[in-house]
C-alpha cells in the first residue's frame, strides 16, 4: 500500500512538472492543440544530433550516403523552398541548423529529426517516382513533425511512464534507462494518429507557402495507398490514418491553402513573363 501511494505521489508530481507549450503559431489549416512537455528542447535536440550523426556514419560506412549528386541536389532544392516557409509557423525554425541527406536503401521512408535533421530514402523515390511537388509533400509532412516537436512530446510521455517505472525499479531491482528513451523517440517509435494528422496539415501548408500546388499531396497519398495495397505497407504508412480518411482530409486542407499557393506562385509567374 505504501509503495503504491509513493508511486502515485511521484507520478502526480511529474505530471505537475509538465509545461504547457505552443510549439507553432496558429496555422492556416487549424493546428492549434496545446502540448504538454516535460523534456527540454535542448535535451531532445542534443540526442537527435547524436542520433543523426550515428545514422550518417553508418550510411557512409555502407557507401549509402548521398551517392547520387543529382538526387541530393533535387532534395536540397526542395528543402531550400520549404525551410523559409517554416517561419510562418515558427519564427525560430528558419534559423535551425538544418541538414539534408539522401540514404540509399530500398525502404520507402523519410524523416526529420528534432532541430531540422532530414533524411530521404532512395526507396521512396525509386518506388513512388514522385514529382517535386509530391516529394515536397513528404518532406513537408516530416518537417511538420519537427516544428510541432512531436518527438519531444513523445519523450515527455515516455519519461513520465518510465520515471514511474524507475521508482518501481528502485524498489524491485529493475534498472530503467531514461536517456535511451529520448534517442528512441527521435528515430524509432511511431507517431500517434493526432500527430500524423497535424503533420499532414502542416505539410500541406508548408508546400503551398513554398509555391508547390498543395493538391500534389493528394496525388502522393494516392500513390502511397496503391503501394500499400500491393502487400505490406511501407514504414512511412505504418501508423498513419487510414488511406481513405487521409486523402479526404488532405484534399480539404489543400483547398483551404490554395490562396497561399497562388500568392507564392505569383512572383515566379511574373518573373517568367518578363
Amino acid at each position: 500500500m505504501k509503495r503504491k501511494l509513493l508511486i502515485s505521489l511521484v507520478l502526480a508530481a511529474l505530471a505537475a512538472g509538465c509545461q504547457t507549450v505552443e510549439t507553432t503559431k496558429e496555422s492556416a489549416v487549424g493546428v492549434d492543440r496545446k502540448q504538454h512537455m516535460m523534456v527540454s528542447s535542448d535535451a531532445v535536440n542534443q540526442s537527435a544530433d547524436k542520433a543523426y550523426a550515428d545514422v550518417l556514419k553508418q550510411a557512409q560506412q555502407q557507401n549509402a550516403l548521398d551517392k547520387d549528386p543529382a538526387t541530393v541536389a533535387r532534395v536540397k532544392a526542395i528543402a531550400s523552398r520549404l525551410i523559409p516557409a517554416t517561419g510562418a509557423l515558427r519564427s525560430d525554425a528558419p534559423g535551425w541548423k538544418w541538414e539534408i541527406h539522401v540514404l540509399s536503401t530500398k525502404e520507402v521512408n523519410a524523416w526529420c529529426m528534432p532541430g531540422g535533421k532530414i533524411a530521404v530514402y532512395t526507396g521512396l523515390i525509386d518506388q513512388l517516382h514522385p514529382t517535386d511537388g509530391e516529394l515536397a509533400a513528404v518532406m513537408g509532412h516530416e518537417i511538420g513533425h519537427a516544428l510541432r516537436e512531436h518527438g519531444r512530446e513523445q519523450a515527455s510521455r515516455q519519461m513520465v511512464e518510465q520515471v514511474g517505472a524507475g521508482i518501481v525499479g528502485a524498489l524491485t531491482g529493475v534498472n530503467t534507462q531514461l536517456a535511451q528513451t529520448i534517442a528512441d523517440v527521435t528515430i524509432e517509435l511511431p507517431h500517434d494518429r493526432t500527430q500524423e494528422t497535424e503533420a499532414d496539415r502542416i505539410g500541406v501548408e508548408l508546400m503551398a507557402r513554398a509555391g508547390y500546388d498543395p493538391h500534389e499531396a493528394v496525388n502522393l497519398w494516392q500513390k502511397m495507398s496503391k503501394l500499400a495495397g500491393g502487400g505490406q505497407p511501407p514504414q512511412f504508412l505504418s501508423t498513419h490514418p487510414s488511406n481513405e480518411s487521409r486523402i479526404a482530409d488532405v484534399t480539404k486542407d489543400a483547398d483551404k491553402v490554395m490562396p497561399l499557393y497562388q500568392a507564392a506562385a505569383k512572383p515566379a509567374t511574373a518573373s517568367a513573363g518578363k
